[in-house]
């Protein structure tokens, strides 16, 4: 079960093996245009709690996404996996749709019409109409993550240092793009959400979401949340941070995590 341990994102990076996104390659590999240009370093944002909301703690969270006032939430586990609506003022939870039994239901996202769930091991991603119908299900490779859209294109993580650019229809993979922080390529990228033009993310083992340019795949600033944890009451169930929703009327983030019993609206400052 993917769930527990959490570590501060820079232990994480020194604990990851300095090899290229796709493979390894020697270490006096070293191009002359590395050599020139140091990394691009990324910058530590503050942020502010605007507001908390209660969070079912039933709710193993993998993926969020809030589309024209509705949050959505797709939730992970073995029998517990589900695509749902949450109120959230009061945490309600209207579930739309489950998934099999034997699925682990992962990160969502709303492209178009449709909503998007992927799953982790099973290597298949449910599409369903906004009442929750299922329409198809597409396979595609590797583990299944976190999952975001640009609104032309899907992006997947399956919890390596790379994202994939797919076709929405096929799960074809267009591009690959290797995330780097500070340098050294960054794995264990989960829940995925695109805003304005970039992609950010929830790097799982740790409370850090990032900011990543998917031109580069260059980590230009994080968000180290560990604080948010002092907040959770009487929660002792509350595993991994994870769950970003972009709220573009007022520029805030909602976060979250497995079985949190609260959900945070925040706002990043630079």
């Amino acid at each position: 079960m993917k769930g527990l341990k959490r570590i501060n994102i820079l232990v994480l990076l020194v604990a990851v093996a300095l090899v290229a996104c796709g493979g390894a390659r020697s270490k006096n590999a070293t191009t002359e245009a590395e050599k020139e240009q140091a990394p691009q370093r990324a910058l530590l944002y503050d942020y502010r709690v605007v507001k908390e909301y209660p969070h079912s703690a039933k709710s193993y969270t993998q993926g969020l996404e809030y589309v024209d006032g509705v949050m959505w939430e797709g939730t992970g586990q073995e029998g517990r996996s589900h695509l749902q609506r949450i109120d959230i003022l009061t945490g309600k939870v209207d579930i739309v749709a489950s998934l099999p039994d034997d699925e682990f239901g992962e990160g969502i996202t709303h492209f178009r019409d449709r909503i998007y769930q992927l799953t982790w091991l099973t290597r298949r991603a449910h599409v369903y109409d906004l009442s929750g119908k299922e329409l198809s299900t597409i396979a595609y490779r590797g583990e299944g993550w976190g999952i975001t859209t640009d609104g032309s294109n899907l992006y997947l993580s399956d919890g390596t240092s790379t994202i994939r650019r797919v076709d929405p229809d096929t799960f074809d993979t267009l591009e690959s793009i290797c995330v780097t922080f500070d340098g050294a390529p960054l794995d264990l990228i989960n829940e995925l959400e695109w805003i304005d033009g970039h992609i950010w993310a929830n790097i799982y083992l740790t409370d850090a979401i990032v900011e990543i340019d998917p031109t580069t795949g260059v980590v230009i600033g994080y968000v180290d949340l560990p604080d948010l944890r002092q907040r959770l009451k009487d929660n002792p169930e509350a595993e991994a941070c994870n769950g970003i929703a972009y709220n573009p009327a007022t520029g805030n983030l909602y976060v979250t995590g497995k079985q949190w019993n609260k959900l945070f609206e925040i706002e990043i400052i630079k």
